[in-house]
């Protein structure tokens, strides 16, 4: 399978995770949809960062992964405390479309896995920032609103990162 197969692949899945926020956040969507959305990329998220910590071939993408693990871990005890506070629910774990996600990832080894990983998570990141600067600007919860503007420099970093490495050709 060609390079560009693979990446045309990842990235198609790799954004499902966040694809359907992302197409209806132009309409006013509810602060739950939101927190939902997020919970399930940060639990998408952490999951294959695991994955790259364990099985990717270069040590920047395994520091990569690591990184992924602890800020969307984080994130998701934050968003938890966030829920519970504001009377919302948010999922314990991952649906099915992002179980495509990760097994859109999974499926490769070696090098290709972390062009994979680097180029699903730099597609995931860049729909969060959609997601995340939408509800900063039109979430109707005031604290909701303040988690997204909070959240967003450090997905903004992520999206760098991932970028950065793929630009080295890793």
């Amino acid at each position: 399978m060609s390079g560009k197969m693979i990446v045309l692949g990842v990235i198609s899945s790799g954004v499902f995770c966040v694809a359907g926020y992302a197409k209806t956040a132009t309409s006013k969507q509810s602060d739950a949809s939101f927190l939902a959305m997020a919970a399930q990329a940060d639990m998408t998220i952490a999951h294959i960062g695991k994955d790259a910590e364990a099985r990717g071939a270069n040590e920047k993408v395994k520091d990569f992964g690591k990184t992924l693990v602890q800020d969307h871990t984080s994130d998701y005890e934050s968003l938890t405390n966030l829920a519970a506070k504001t009377g919302e629910t948010i999922p314990k774990g991952i649906d099915r479309t992002n179980d495509r996600t990760i097994a859109a990832v999974d499926r490769y080894k070696g090098k290709t896995f972390d062009h994979a990983f680097l180029t699903s998570e730099s597609a995931q990141h860049q729909k969060l920032i959609q997601a995340f600067k939408e509800e900063a600007t039109h979430g109707s919860n005031p604290a909701i609103k303040a988690y997204a503007t909070k959240a967003l420099p450090t997905i903004e970093k992520h999206l760098h990162d991932a970028q950065d490495l793929l630009k080295r050709s890793i």
